[in-house]
């Protein structure tokens, strides 16, 4: 399991019990509005995040994650919005193989790795996600190698996607109590150096052009689970599929009352204090980068900051 939240900033005590085939281990979740992977306070300004903009035409999403269950705490609201509304296609890519998501000395890590696949594939499912990769690497060891930046870049490629959205691995601490979970960091750069170099140059990784897969140039990286956000998403109209998508992993976070009163109030209701502060029901957060738009100099995005902030903006 893990604490991608909709709203990484809202200030909530939370606790929940998560049930792990069996193990139940009480959590205290404690998020507040100034965070930083530096021990220093890092504002974020909400009047100043965008709205993310509604795309008028068919396109391609890669969607990367370290562990099953990321992407139904972190994003799913906005992956549901994204097919419906928007008519995009989806791609998962699952990248740890999930064999370490229980403590309980019974459940093999072979029977436990093939549940959470199923559950995984349920969980896509609900959302309207049909094509789920996954690279099977070890869950818990992960790390940001060239193997795994190659497979990645493998996926962008044969997939030729418009959107990549992957977790943020600058994030270390998330607030006052949680460390991100490595696997999270690795799984994030593994991404992030997919994007760019790898998938638009066409010397590196000769291997996959020898496969046939010719290099690719994206348009948007979404970064979630981010202390820098600069656009958010209402997932209003989706939330109630995004909680039915989560509650598939019923092996991280248990079934009936343990799920109503433990992950799904938790997550539902970081998702609406997230929409809270921007004026909406419910909402997740990214921090956007585009690289189908002319690029501005780094000196130009920094006068119009100042000025901003000289203005009082």
């Amino acid at each position: 399991m893990t604490f991608t939240m909709g709203n990484p900033f809202n200030m909530q005590d939370v606790g929940f019990v998560r049930n792990v085939r069996g193990s139940c281990v009480k959590l205290q979740v404690r998020f507040s509005y100034r965070a930083s992977d530096k021990g220093q306070d890092m504002a974020v300004d909400y009047d100043k995040l965008q709205a993310i903009p509604q795309r008028d035409e068919p396109y391609h999403i890669v969607v990367t994650a370290a562990h099953h269950d990321d992407i139904e705490f972190g994003v799913a609201g906005s992956v549901a919005r994204w097919i419906r509304e928007e008519g995009a296609t989806v791609t998962y890519v699952i990248i740890t193989d999930g064999g370490s998501g229980s403590n309980d000395p019974d459940v093999s890590r072979r029977a436990l790795i093939d549940l959470r696949r199923e559950e995984q594939l349920e969980a896509a499912s609900i959302v309207g996600v049909n094509d789920v990769r996954f690279l099977d690497y070890p869950d818990g060891v992960l790390q940001a190698t060239l193997d795994l930046r190659r497979d990645i870049t493998r996926v962008i490629r044969q997939t030729k996607a418009y959107r990549v959205v992957c977790q943020d691995p600058t994030t270390v601490f998330a607030h006052s109590s949680y460390i991100n979970h490595p696997d999270h960091r690795a799984a994030g750069e593994g991404t992030l150096y997919a994007v760019f170099p790898s998938a638009e140059t066409r010397p590196i990784f000769p291997e996959l052009v020898a496969e046939g897969y010719e290099p690719h140039k994206i348009g948007e990286l979404y970064l979630n689970l981010t202390q820098a956000p600069t656009h958010y998403h209402d997932i209003s109209s989706t939330i109630e599929l995004k909680m039915a998508a989560l509650g598939a992993h019923v092996s991280q976070i248990g079934a009936g009352d343990d799920f109503e009163n433990g992950a799904k109030k938790w997550l539902t209701e970081s998702n609406r204090l997230g929409g809270e502060m921007v004026g909406v029901a419910y909402a997740e957060y990214f921090r956007v980068l585009k690289f189908d738009e002319e690029r501005q100099s780094w000196y130009e995005e920094e006068k119009k900051r100042l000025a901003a902030e000289a203005a009082g903006d």
